[in-house]
């Protein structure tokens, strides 16, 4: 019936159908091998060829493509109704059938009809479509053919399962099952779906890929869940079939449990997946997430991906790569490209993910967050959480919030940030707004560790990202900068200052974005001038570049500017300015030079212009003394820090020793001759000088010639040939000279140690009787000078301090005895000078905002002084309002007086003198350095006096007193409360100046918190000692003294200035180790080193502890000092260090009721109290140990039961003066503290308390009823004190926390009871009349304060009101409730009900 025959290219053609040519031109078979011609004459008894011609196709032979003349809906109808109304129907369905199979028998016919049909050009627009479908599909759209026919494929297909692809580039398989794809209805699913995996578990595998990807588009609905099921079992069988069988069941309709199944059984297998096949898998774990199992899904897919080890960073691959040859580099190359795809392309389907679904984004940041701490946290995690910042805005705020937490926790720390920044900089470089976003939302806090976080965010984005998101990091800092705000600023200059060491080049090439900042340099403090000119000096000076002229033309514009300014603020800027360019340009580049063929030292041209730069700020600052000041304080500070070439070095250090002594120093024999209004001495020398040798530093005659030459209109300073400095500048100008010295001479100071110890001419200081008769212009002049004389004693003790020989050290301590002495002194001045001004001691801009003034115990008037401090003078015109400088300045809870006024100091002086504390006036004195406190290691020191010929004439034993001990606590303190404590702690009072937190610490905040970390670490043995010699001393005074504080065998100074010291001591260590670096793993070792120094004074020779028990020994050692505590304010220090060693615990469980015992042991005792003072007892202090105490017992309701119920009915029975006898501390001045915190505690402790649900056993219903039934009798007690103390504070605390009470038991008590009634029916009545009592107490209170007309508790009025009607109203339907239970129960409440009508009547 059909021949086969050969055609080649030359055969004639004529035994072709007339479109057989056409048909070549199809590009679907470019070369046959065989070629059938069917001769129409023998194909006419064929049923299959007639009915196939009849409806509209004609068939073709050889290349020819079959035609349709008609349009393929048109054939597929006309068949159908041909052969059903065919005569032999259903037979000729056979019939049709077997002709097909005959006709195919052929490869090349078998092909043709696979492929499309084709059209012809009459017909073509029948239907608007130029798609054509082949014969078989059109065949199978005919639903009474579509079984016979897909029988008759899968009989074919196993004809081709292992045939390779066709010269013409067909594959047979793939062609076949091609035909069942989109079929418009498929008749029998069922079978078809048997057939598919029957074929699909006999197919080669590349087979199998291809007919499981085409599952979908074959099946409908109806067979999903049979083939999921088919493919779930076949997925356990065969791994290497898991891709496609799950991109497949990612598209079909299955049932949860066995996406659920399916899921589980790839999660299990995720970490061994082959990293290509990743990207479908993750795909199909997202796609079948519910909103019911989404954390837990998530939770396990973050466990068990880890994509940090799939790529490794370009850098790392590139030095591999050099390892190998040019072949295997090429091939490794095309791998880790590769790999980085599949990294790249889970990462795009993840963000597809959370973007579109909330659910997905939700679950994944909840996973994050329920982390617990002491796991480990991945660098995915974090990309992730950037990813879904950058993608779902409704989430930012509550991954913010995350972040943040996570920071402070530690958990989020550097070099996990570092790790992801290395790992995923690709990825996260697509996100690089958000992230620049994030890190200025974060900056905004006051948290140090978040704000810290955020900087490197910038940091490492501008590292790792390209040259587009380096510009737009350097934006955002210098966005930060320009905006004012001060912590911002900081944070931002230290940024871009790390970004100079990261990339130089880069910077260089941004440097015009920060050259802007220049025009907002009025706007910022002199610490952050000093660091933007360092930062454009380094842009500018580091390299000779073209490139950079203009940087430096800019500089040099602008500090000209600002020193011809006659206005100290813009002055400032230019000092500033000046001085950092000019250390920067002076730099000792001989490190940097020595591999470099070259001059280590600067040329002439540079050293011509440093010396001209500092020449020319020190012309423009030499009339101002103020300017000068400064001018010589920040070149101290530019040499302490800089190294500067040795030729530059030489030249200042000659200049400023030359200057020096011809201003300051004279010699003995020439003391200056004049007509002074006080006897001029030479005091305060520490050896004994002939009258003809010897040198002394002028200093009454040149204060004398500044104050009151200038008075009387005389300028002394012109009419002579010398020119005279003013006395100000003598303390920082000996600090220049002695930086340079020591850089000079590695530390020596053998040049100028006669300084130590030479005299100062002054008069006799101390006032004694004739302080009274003074006048005022004569007190002020001897204020200033004592000033003046001690803050050269000041820079001496900074200077030679860390001098090593006894008879240095002997001195040192001789000249802190001098500064206690004459701070005592000035006290005693300037408390009947109210009007004097005394000189400041630097002039930066936080400094000069607040100028201070003596004020005394009479007197809190404020004055206005001028900028400079000096009297009756004010520099460039400026005014500004100063703040009283004897407000609380640290806005520490724990001060040690109450009122700031030197209380301490004040008690122990005779009753008749007048005094103010110097302890807020820090801008007076200059500052001690870090290195001062050295001293305290000082024991017992034996100084040697000479005579004429050298020999020892006498010893003398010089040892650390108390006094001066206090005066170095109390400086550190300070630096430690404002230099470790963080901002956030620190209560600044509202409107009060910014400068005022940080005045006086100008050297020590150019150190970072690890330095002053580290200075005080080394210096905690020491004070170990003194707090254990101080324990020692308050130890032994019961047994001498009888317990009796002031009694007569006492010395009451001696016993203040102890407990002074034993005061500063708690309070540095509570500062210390509440450090938030802490918590920072690069800061672990310096905890080591503090708590180690604790352990070892309990077991001294164990090394290698744990933390743990670091942590326990410290915290024994020191609970073991409370038997001796002295005041009040040294136990909650204690009791705050404790807890502070307590948080860094993993169990502070274990000693929580330690810290309670010890609160509750110093509550209950009685603490000695001031003569003048009511008592010695601040509230906020006792607000804070109550609060510790309930905050750690086991039962709050207990203790609180114990003192309401045991201690104030001790107060309420004895007299007006007395205390309670249990609790010495609680008397009718604390008991509005005591209450608000019994009140307060009580509130929250209920509001822990869960409701509880009908479905809890009932021994929990039990519990719960208990404990409210214990929550309402503590309630009941503290409402009814009311009656007994009814002041305002007390009222008003009263209504607050009562309504809060109200509510908690409304919302959490009030189901318990429903649940709880029939079974504890008594104790439930019980229970609610008890409450009820107390809320008709509560609406009583309310009337009278309504009626008394108390303004500040209306709210709490209403507020109370609403709640008493809520629960009348919740007790009401309890009762009604009750009604229906039984007849008894009933009569009961009736008879309640009534009674409490009564009582409503009567109230």
């Amino acid at each position: 019936m059909v021949s086969k025959r050969r055609l080649s290219k030359s055969e004639d053609k004529e035994t072709l159908t007339e479109n057989a040519s056409d048909a070549r031109k199809q590009p679907l078979s470019k070369k046959t091998k065989k070629t059938h011609v069917y001769y129409e004459v023998e194909e006419n008894d064929s049923a299959f060829i007639k009915l196939l011609k009849t409806s509209g196709i004609i068939l073709k032979t050889g290349e020819s493509q079959n035609q349709l003349a008609v349009d393929q809906i048109v054939f597929q109808r006309k068949l159908f109704q041909t052969l059903r109304k065919h005569p032999s129907y259903p037979k000729i369905i056979e019939e049709f059938v077997n002709g097909l199979e005959s006709y195919i028998e052929d490869q090349d016919i078998f092909r043709n009809c696979l492929l499309s049909c084709e059209r012809l050009q009459n017909e073509e627009a029948s239907m608007g479509t130029s798609y054509s479908k082949s014969l078989i599909k059109l065949l199978l759209g005919i639903d009474i053919l579509q079984p016979a026919i897909i029988k008759t494929l899968f009989e074919k297909l196993p004809e081709f399962l292992f045939e390779s692809m066709n010269s013409d580039g067909i594959n047979m398989p793939r062609l076949i099952i091609s035909q069942l794809k989109w079929l418009d209805r498929v008749v029998d699913g069922k079978d078809l779906t048997t057939k598919i995996m029957q074929l699909i578990s006999i197919a080669p595998v590349h087979l199998q890929h291809d007919i499981i990807t085409s599952l979908p588009e074959i099946l409908g609905d109806s067979q999903h869940a049979d083939v999921g099921k088919e493919l779930s079992d076949l997925l356990t069988e065969n791994t290497s079939l898991t891709v496609p069988i799950l991109d497949v069941l990612s598209s079909l309709r299955l049932d949860l449990q066995l996406l659920s199944k399916v899921r589980q059984l790839v999660m299990s297998k995720l970490s061994s997946v082959k990293l290509k096949d990743l990207p479908v898998i993750i795909k199909f774990i997202l796609h079948s997430i519910t909103a019911m199992d989404a954390l837990e899904v998530i939770s396990e897919l973050r466990e068990r991906l880890d994509v940090q080890h799939c790529i490794l960073p370009p850098w790392f691959l590139a030095s591999q790569s050099k390892m190998k040859n040019k072949g295997q580099t090429r091939s490794s190359g095309n791998q880790e490209n590769s790999d980085e795809d599949c990294v790249f392309l889970v990462f795009d389907i993840i963000k597809s993910a959370v973007r579109y679904e909330k659910t997905i984004s939700d679950a994944w940041i909840k996973a994050i967050e329920h982390i617990a701490p002491e796991s480990e946290h991945k660098t995915f995690d974090l990309v992730m959480l950037l990813i879904i910042y950058s993608t779902n805005t409704q989430a930012k705020k509550y991954i913010e919030r995350v972040l943040r937490n996570k920071i402070r926790s530690g958990c989020f720390h550097k070099d996990l940030l570092q790790s992801t920044f290395y790992v995923h900089y690709l990825v996260l470089k697509d996100v690089c707004p958000s992230i620049l976003s994030l890190a200025q939302n974060l900056l905004h806090s006051l948290d140090q560790s978040i704000i810290l976080f955020g900087s490197l965010l910038y940091r490492y984005a501008f590292k790792f990202f390209d040259t587009y998101c380096q510009q737009e990091v350097i934006g955002a800092l210098v966005t930060h900068i320009c905006s004012g705000n001060e912590a911002e600023v900081d944070i931002a200059l230290d940024v871009l200052l790390e970004l100079i060491v990261v990339n130089l080049s880069v910077m260089r090439l941004n440097a015009v974005f920060v050259k802007g900042i220049l025009d907002y340099l009025d706007k910022m403090s002199p610490r952050q001038i000093r660091k933007l000119f360092y930062l454009l000096s380094t842009l500018a000076f580091s390299q000779q570049l073209e490139g950079s002229s203009h940087i430096q033309d800019d500089m040099h514009l602008v500090i000209r500017k600002q020193l011809s300014s006659t206005i100290f603020k813009y002055k400032l800027i230019g000092i500033v300015g000046a001085i950092t360019m000019a250390g920067i340009m002076a730099l000792d580049r001989s490190r940097f030079s020595s591999l470099i063929q070259g001059k280590a030292d600067l040329s002439n041209e540079q050293y011509t212009q440093v010396t001209s730069l500092l020449q020319l700020v020190h012309s423009c600052s030499k009339q101002s003394p103020q300017a000068s000041v400064l001018y010589y304080d920040e070149f101290a500070n530019m040499i302490q820090i800089v190294k500067l070439a040795p030729k530059v070095l030489e030249w200042v250090g000659q200049t400023i020793f030359n200057d020096f002594q011809d201003a300051f120093v004279v010699d003995l024999c020439a003391v200056p001759k004049g007509n002074y209004p006080f006897p001029v001495k030479a005091l305060y020398g520490l050896e004994e000088y002939n009258s003809q040798d010897g040198i002394a530093i002028n200093l009454l005659p040149l204060l004398f010639s500044q104050d009151f030459a200038e008075d009387e209109g005389r300028r002394t300073s012109q009419e002579s040939d010398h020119k005279l400095v003013s006395p100000l500048c003598l303390a920082p100008y000996f600090r220049l000279l002695r930086l340079c010295v020591e850089k000079q001479h590695n530390g020596n100071l053998e040049e100028i140690d006669g300084l130590l110890d030479c005299p100062i001419l002054l008069t006799d200081l101390e006032p004694g009787e004739r302080l009274e008769s003074m006048s005022d212009k004569e007190r002020s002049f001897i204020c200033s000078l004592i000033c003046l004389t001690l803050n050269w004693f000041r820079e001496v003790v900074n200077a030679f301090c860390r001098q090593m020989s006894p008879e240095m050290k002997g001195k040192v301590l001789t000249r802190l005895k001098n500064i206690v002495e004459l701070q005592g002194i000035l006290e005693k001045y300037l408390a009947v000078t109210p009007d004097c001004s005394p000189p400041l001691a630097a002039f930066d801009l936080e400094t000069s905002a607040v100028t201070p003034h003596a004020s005394t115990v009479f007197s809190a008037k404020i004055k206005k002084q001028g900028i400079t401090g000096r009297r009756n003078r004010k520099a460039g015109g400026n005014k500004t309002s100063s703040h009283d400088m004897t407000s609380k300045e640290d806005g520490s809870e724990c001060d040690p007086t109450p009122s700031n006024r030197g209380q301490l100091e004040k008690e122990f002086k005779g009753k008749e003198e007048k005094t103010v504390s110097l302890q807020n006036h820090h801008l007076l004195f200059r500052e001690l350095d870090m290195e001062v406190f050295c001293i305290l290691r000082c024991g017992l020191l034996t100084k040697f006096i000479l005579d004429t010929e050298m020999h020892t004439e006498a010893t003398e034993v010089v040892q650390l007193q108390p006094p001066e001990l206090l005066f170095l606590l109390e400086d550190l303190s300070h630096k430690v409360e404002n230099m470790l404590t963080p901002s956030v702690a620190r209560r600044v009072p509202f409107l009060k100046g910014k400068g005022n937190q940080n005045i006086g610490l100008s050297h020590v905040q150019q150190r970072t918190g690890q330095e002053i970390v580290h200075c005080i670490i080394q210096l905690l043995t020491p004070m170990c000692n003194h707090l254990e010699n101080i324990h020692n001393y308050f130890q032994c005074l019961p047994a001498e003294n009888h317990s009796v504080v002031d009694g007569p065998g006492m010395q009451a100074q001696e016993y203040r200035l102890m407990s002074s010291c034993y005061q500063r001591l708690l309070q540095i260590f509570h500062g210390l180790f509440a450090w938030s670096g802490f918590f920072q793993a690069e800061n672990q070792n310096l905890l080591y080193s503090a708590l180690e120094v604790l352990f070892n004074r309990l077991k001294p020779r164990e090394r290698d502890q744990s933390l743990e028990e670091l942590l326990s020994q410290s915290f024994h050692y020191l609970q073991n000092f409370h038997h001796s505590i002295p005041s009040f304010q040294s136990a909650l220090y204690l009791i705050r260090l404790l807890m502070v060693i307590l948080e860094k615990s993993r169990n502070p469980a274990q000693n929580k009721e330690k810290i309670a015992s010890l609160a509750r042991h110093f509550l209950c005792r009685m603490w000695p109290s001031g003569e003048k003072e009511k008592s010695s007892i601040l509230n906020d202090q006792l607000h804070a140990l109550l609060s510790i105490y309930l905050e750690h017992t086991d039962s709050v309701l207990k203790a609180i039961e114990e003192i309401a119920g045991v201690g104030v009915p001790e107060l309420m029975n004895s007299s007006k003066d007395a205390s309670s006898s249990t609790f010495p501390t609680l008397t009718r001045h604390t008991f509005v503290i005591f209450f608000r915190v019994m009140m307060a505690e009580l509130v929250k402790t209920v509001k822990g308390l869960q409701a509880g649900t009908a479905a809890d056993s009932q021994q929990v219903h039990e519990e719960k009823l208990l404990y409210w039934n214990m929550a309402v009798r503590d309630f009941s007690i503290l409402i009814n004190l009311i009656k007994v103390f009814d002041s305002r504070p007390v009222l008003h605390v009263c209504l607050k926390y009562g309504r809060l009470f109200v509510e908690v038991f409304l919302k959490q008590c009030m189901p318990l009871l429903d649940f709880s009634f029939r079974k504890h029916r008594e104790d439930v009545l019980s229970l609610l009349g008890t409450f009820q009592l107390n809320t008709r107490l509560l609406h009583h209170l309310c009337g009278h304060s309504k009626g008394e007309e108390i303004v500040s508790q209306n709210s709490q009025e209403s507020r109370a009101d609403e709640s008493e009607d809520d629960t009348s109203s919740q007790v009401s339907k309890s009762k009604a409730t009750e009604d229906g239970e039984d007849d008894e129960a009933s009569d009961r409440e009736k008879e309640q009900d009534s009674d409490e009508s009564d009582d409503d009547d009567t109230d």
